[in-house]
């Protein structure tokens, strides 16, 4: 037998006629399931508002952070891994490093710098015009001093000079060459020597007051 569905849909909306003052437990059963089916979707909806959303997203937070902790371990195992080159080239750092100390010289020795320098020249039978150092440069940790040099010789005699100031034994270079012809035929060479040492602990610590000073 058919069901006539306009009958169906009146029977169902007779039940929620005259439903107020009556007890829930009286109603008819479309309106209890009805109203269970609405009591539901509200508990589901303060439940999600006031637990779940927060667990949702402490969840999302975690996982984040998971991530993180992920990255920070890959990290570490590659850091671990590299460690043993990382401490060869700490080690190899150190040895450049103290080598270098080594070429510069200290306050004391650099008299016999100049003496050096002058007696490379003079070595090679170069004729000093001129060789005046210059006012001293104080860096952080040393000093740099210039030399104003002017030699005359023959091109040969000039090369071997400078080969000579390349193998002291301390750090020397040579800048702003300018070679002339002199007046008998010989070069002249002009270059200005710079070479440097490190700072004493007084020296050092003036430097460190005069930041100290300047930021103030």
């Amino acid at each position: 037998m058919a069901i006539n569905v306009k009958d169906a849909f009146e029977s169902i909306s007779e039940q929620f006629r005259d439903l107020s003052g009556l007890h829930p437990g009286l109603w008819p059963i479309a309106p209890r399931i009805a109203a269970g089916f609405g009591v539901l979707l509200i508990v589901l909806f303060l439940g999600w508002f006031f637990y779940w959303d927060g667990q949702t997203q402490e969840i999302e937070q975690k996982q984040q952070e998971e991530v993180r902790l992920k990255d920070e371990y890959r990290q570490k195992i590659q850091q671990a891994i590299n460690l043993d080159a990382l401490k060869e080239q700490r080690k190899l750092v150190q040895q450049y490093v103290a080598a270098m100390e080594k070429q510069l010289p200290s306050k004391a020795e650099m008299d016999a710098l100049l003496s050096d320098i002058n007696q490379a020249g003079a070595g090679r039978g170069l004729q000093f015009e001129s060789f005046k150092p210059g006012t001293v440069v104080v860096k952080d940790y040393y000093a740099e001093l210039p030399i104003d040099i002017k030699l005359q010789g023959s091109y040969h005699d000039l090369g071997e000079f400078v080969s000579d100031i390349a193998k002291l034994p301390r750090i020397v270079t040579l800048n702003n060459l300018a070679i002339t012809t002199g007046k008998d035929g010989t070069l002249v060479l002009d270059v200005v020597a710079k070479t440097f040492r490190y700072l004493d602990k007084d020296e050092v610590l003036a430097q460190a007051n005069l930041k100290k000073t300047a930021k103030k």
